[in-house]
């Protein structure tokens, strides 16, 4: 994987994990301020309504109005919005957000607005709580508490127990602390929840279990918040899929597009995409295909055309043969037969060297041979076939140290061999051949004395089945592959071949240049 699409697909999920961060933050946050607004109202309201109940709450609790300011006064005395005023003549609990905490209100069926303020709600209104049911249960005897007990719980929306066993008791501090003051919060080992300790007059002790506080982790903010975590990932993993499949199908088109023929069609293959390296593979290999296919197309023809001739040359031969009554001119003909058939033999092993060659190459096993010792042989042989040539070596004593080089010696040797033989059909009377290497690079020079290659033919030369000339004759034909083949056996080394002009000879002058050792990751 490139570093550029590792750090894209890093960027983009950095962006889904912050984004799904902002809006768990901002729901969380929205959800719980609407939250505690609804408990801010609901909790106290039990209390509220018993309050507003009560014919003169600021007279009969009046330690209420010394520690939470309650008071009761005409909605005129009070500066109230009209949101607020309209859900108070709805009867409901309004808790509003003061300088110092919250003020709580509520009409009363006299019509005027009970208020008291609570500096931390729940603390305050637990207490007060506490309060009420303590003075109460000492407003009745014995006999009556337990039904007020009943009561009281209904209405206010708290469980009380009474403290008559030992097992029942709380912690010693929470007891400790009972002794000092009448009414005592406590809380359990764990959670904010708190629970009221009342001492009576009479030393009876009652347990008084308030509501659970506000918590901002409630399930159904949990809930929404795993909903919403899911769907955002779901989203991130729709898009990356959709656009990953979106990049399949495209690869997936244009290869029904090449099944039917067109073999010019390629994926815009793109960067930083994740199937830009299978764009890029599908794309070389469909270049492959299309150039095997129109490879295939060549030899067809050509192979037609070029065994056209041999062919016909036999036919007339054999005709030739049955009507022959001369010994010598039998001889002849048979003669120019096995020429042909020769000529055949040679033009198959050409086609079918360049058919490995061009479609994939064969399995070379490169290993450490001297190329000059390549040189001299091919020079060697080709002065015994052409004896009127004047066929010579030049290598330094430069190259010799440095003759050993990662090939494989049998195609190397087909390369200079094909270069020597085509220099010599048109050579005057002089062919160089010049080898020089260093400890980089192999580099084989074939020079000849002819006519030379145009420079506009430079390129034309090394295309299968292509001649500059139209001769066809045993002497200076050839087939139009050997350049061809010289040109892959280059390829699959790593190097190239190319042609120019001999500065020293006039002639034409074939290179073919190479990787002295082969890379370490290299595979062929």
């Amino acid at each position: 994987m490139s570093l550029k699409l590792f750090l894209k697909l890093y960027a983009r999920l950095a962006g889904v994990a912050a984004l799904v961060v902002l809006l768990c933050i901002v729901l969380f946050n929205g959800l719980n301020s609407v939250r505690h607004q609804f408990w801010l109202e609901r909790f106290p309201e039990p209390l509220m309504r018993w309050l507003a109940a009560t014919p003169s709450p600021e007279q009969q609790y009046h330690w209420l109005a010394a520690w939470y300011g309650l008071k009761n006064l005409p909605p005129e005395e009070m500066e109230l919005s009209p949101v607020i005023g309209e859900r108070l003549g709805y009867g409901q609990v309004v808790a509003e957000e003061a300088p110092i905490g919250y003020r709580l209100m509520v009409e009363t069926p006299a019509g005027t607005i009970l208020q008291m303020r609570f500096e931390e709600p729940y603390l305050g209104v637990s207490r007060a709580l506490a309060l009420v049911v303590r003075w109460h249960l000492e407003s009745v005897n014995r006999a009556g508490r337990e039904d007020m007990a009943v009561r009281l719980a209904s209405h206010l929306g708290v469980s009380i127990e009474w403290l008559d066993e030992a097992g029942m008791l709380p912690p010693a501090p929470v007891l400790q602390q009972i002794t000092e003051q009448d009414v005592v919060l406590y809380g359990p080992d764990h959670g904010d929840r708190r629970d009221a300790l009342l001492r009576l007059s009479d030393g009876a002790l009652v347990n008084v279990e308030l509501p659970a506080p506000f918590s901002p982790y409630g399930w159904p903010v949990i809930t929404l918040l795993v909903l919403l975590v899911g769907g955002v990932l779901a989203l991130a993993l729709w898009l990356a899929i959709k656009a990953v499949d979106n990049n399949l199908r495209q690869v997936e088109s244009v290869a029904v597009r090449i099944a039917r023929g067109e073999m010019g069609a390629r994926v815009d293959a793109g960067t930083g995409t994740l199937v830009s390296r299978l764009a890029a593979a599908f794309n070389g290999m469909a270049e492959h295909i299309q150039r095997l296919v129109q490879v295939q197309r060549e030899m067809i023809h050509a192979v037609s055309h070029e065994l056209r001739t041999p062919v016909a040359r036999i036919r007339f031969g054999v005709q030739m043969i049955e009507d022959c009554q001369d010994q010598d001119m039998l001889q002849k003909q048979l003669e120019g037969i096995d020429g042909d058939i020769q000529e055949l033999d040679e033009l198959i092993d050409e086609i079918l060297t360049y058919a490995r060659l061009e479609q994939g190459g064969p399995v070379f096993s490169l290993r450490e041979h001297s190329v000059t010792e390549v040189v001299r042989q091919v020079v060697s042989e080709q002065r015994l076939i052409r004896p009127d040539l004047s066929i010579e070596s030049d290598i330094d004593e430069d190259t010799e140290r440095c003759s050993l080089s990662d090939i494989e010696p049998r195609y190397i040797h087909r390369a200079i061999q094909n270069l020597v033989g085509n220099a010599g059909r048109y050579a005057n009377g002089r062919v160089l051949v010049r080898c020089r290497i260093d400890e980089d690079n192999c580099r084989v020079d074939v020079e000849d004395d002819g006519p030379g290659v145009p420079e506009e033919d430079w390129e034309k030369v090394f295309t299968a089945f292509a001649r500059l000339d139209d001769s066809r004759t045993r002497t200076s034909g050839g087939y139009g592959l050997g350049l061809s083949i010289v040109r892959r056996i280059l390829y699959w080394h790593g190097g190239q071949a190319f042609v120019s002009r001999s500065d020293e000879l006039g002639g034409a002058r074939f290179s073919l240049v190479w990787p002295r050792r082969k890379p370490a990751d290299s595979v062929l």
